[in-house]
């Protein structure tokens, strides 16, 4: 997977195709990503005594990595990741628009 926990991404397909949002939670077994306010569901939910309230609660539910974009830091576009050897030996992502090393 091209994209990481607290990447900036946008949402390039579903029903929320144009939202950007930041990534919270990263499942890569699966190629899923949870993105903040994005893809959100409504979960019935029972009480569990004093703890937790009965009732419908809304949270995000997790996207497909291929349905998200990286948004590059530097030139502020939605880009292709690749990645490349630096000079001291470690791997690192770069945006293929502008070339700019991202990690």
């Amino acid at each position: 997977m091209k994209v990481r926990k607290n990447d900036n991404v946008l949402v390039i397909a579903g029903k929320d195709k144009g939202k950007k949002g930041k990534i919270r939670f990263s499942y890569p077994r699966q190629e899923r990503v949870v993105v903040e306010g994005v893809n959100m569901i409504k979960r019935h939910s029972r009480a569990r005594g004093v703890a937790r309230q009965a009732g419908i609660v809304e949270r995000e539910a997790p996207l497909h990595v291929s349905n998200v974009m990286l948004i590059c830091n530097k030139c502020g576009n939605p880009a292709r990741v690749g990645s490349r050897m630096l000079e001291d030996g470690k791997k690192a992502r770069f945006c293929r628009s502008c070339l700019e090393v991202l990690d």
